[in-house]
């Protein structure tokens, strides 16, 4: 990312750049916050990666995402972040994050966990799928030498959360399983100073990294980007089926969950594609999960269709409501009745929402106040 843009991003609703407006940072990355302001560059980091094996006459196999990267020295796996260096496998990215922010946990979305609070937000460069609509290009699919970074390792980004009074650290904007170890480290010691982690993930992840995650994170939203194999295929060059599977392993671990669809016209705004969706959460998930409709915007290599019609948003809403599920949610549609959450059995006003702003709440607890339906979430 060039300069200019990394700095004009700055509290965009995007991928927010690090900032260094004064006042922001707290005295504790004084240092780092002048380093990046005199332009000097962040070297890559060469701390050993996790879950990886080596093969025999040479070479390594990735294991944290289901592509298993086979990697021969001073290559690197599809993600770009690490790194085979002579058989030892390494995360480039280990504390280098090249976005940082303070966002609403609406803005992730998360409407069922500790809404109206903030979450520290990073990320750090490069994603293992490339998503054809990806709204954050810019970050996801370059190399980390390719963004500007700064050093913060994971006690100082807890402590920044700490003197910043934000209950929680997201990890976000690209793609956190790539970044597995920072993320894994800082989630371990945000707990210890009573702060929560939210993982905001496309899913493809294998089963053993995640299992020993998500005793340190508080919330996954998964983005289901389809429920078709075709279009994971052609659309995100991954594959649906691994994404399903820990879908259900994450239901199944008790973590709490959220799901977003962003639909994209032509691509999966189909009646049937809204309805077999649906009714795939409902069975093997719950009717009580949270299912988010956003609206798609041209970016990347989808600059050539229109944003997502609101017909067509509010149709994929009535749908999974009338497949039985209890909170569904349009996003990127500010001041739509559908961003707000309402009781299931008297509907009732629980929550409502303007954009990332709660505007009005009537919780009593986690119960509707009206009805005393206990409403599932971390409230």
């Amino acid at each position: 990312m060039k300069r200019r843009t990394f700095m004009s991003c700055l509290g965009c609703g995007a991928a927010a750049t690090i900032a260094t407006q004064t006042g922001l940072f707290p005295p504790v990355i004084n240092s780092l916050q002048n380093a990046f302001a005199l332009g000097e560059p962040s070297e890559l980091s060469s701390m050993e990666a996790r879950h990886y094996k080596k093969l025999p006459g040479g070479g390594i196999e990735c294991g944290i995402c289901p592509r298993h990267c086979q990697v021969t020295d001073l290559e690197r796996g599809y993600c770009g972040s690490r790194e085979n260096q002579g058989d030892v496998y390494r995360t480039l990215v280990y504390g280098k994050p090249c976005s940082l922010n303070v966002d609403p946990i609406e803005k992730k979305p998360f409407f069922h966990f500790y809404p109206g609070t903030q979450a520290l937000s990073l990320a750090t460069a490069g994603c293992n799928v490339n998503c054809k609509f990806c709204q954050n290009w810019e970050i996801s699919q370059s190399r980390p030498e390719q963004t500007e970074n700064i050093d913060l390792s994971p006690q100082a980004v807890v402590d920044l959360a700490v003197q910043r009074k934000t209950p929680n650290i997201a990890y976000t904007y690209s793609e956190p399983t790539i970044f597995y170890e920072y993320m894994y480290d800082i989630a371990e010691a945000g707990h210890k100073h009573d702060l929560r982690s939210v993982m905001v993930t496309g899913g493809y992840i294998e089963q053993e990294p995640l299992r020993l995650l998500i005793p340190h994170l508080d919330a996954i939203k998964v983005d289901l980007k389809s429920i078709r194999e075709d279009y994971y295929k052609t659309i995100v060059n991954g594959e649906l089926k691994p994404v399903l599977d820990r879908l259900v392993q994450m239901k199944s671990s008790g973590i709490w969950l959220e799901i977003v669809t962003l639909v994209v016209p032509t691509l999966n705004d189909t009646d049937a594609e809204f309805r077999d969706l649906a009714r795939w959460v409902k069975v093997n998930l719950g009717a009580d999960v949270p299912l988010h409709f956003s609206q798609f915007y041209p970016q990347y290599l989808l600059k050539n269709l229109p944003p997502t019609p609101q017909p067509t948003l509010e149709k994929a809403y009535a749908i999974a409501r009338s497949e039985g599920m209890q909170y569904v949610y349009l996003g990127n549609l500010p001041g739509n009745p559908a961003e707000s959450t309402y009781c299931p059995q008297c509907n009732a006003m629980l929550i409502e929402r303007k954009g990332y702003r709660i505007t009005q709440r009537n919780l009593v607890g986690n119960r509707c106040p009206k009805c005393q339906l206990e409403i599932p979430g971390r409230f």
